[in-house]
């Protein structure tokens, strides 16, 4: 199961790591995403939602 939100879509980010010699690796960020029931199509519903969606009140919670 990967860490997607259920309500924005967001995943994992990627990009460089970049030390102090400016060698570079590759590495990733990932969302910050909690599982949480909602209500999807009137049922209560056990996802994963990023918790900018939480704030903004994008959804209900049960």
């Amino acid at each position: 199961m990967s860490r997607k939100c259920y309500v924005t879509g967001k995943t994992q980010g990627t990009g460089n790591h970049v030390s102090h010699a400016n060698n570079r690796n590759r590495r990733s960020w990932g969302v910050n995403v909690q599982k949480v029931r909602i209500l999807v199509d009137g049922k209560p519903k056990r996802v994963y939602v990023s918790t900018r969606a939480l704030k903004s009140g994008k959804l209900t919670r049960v």
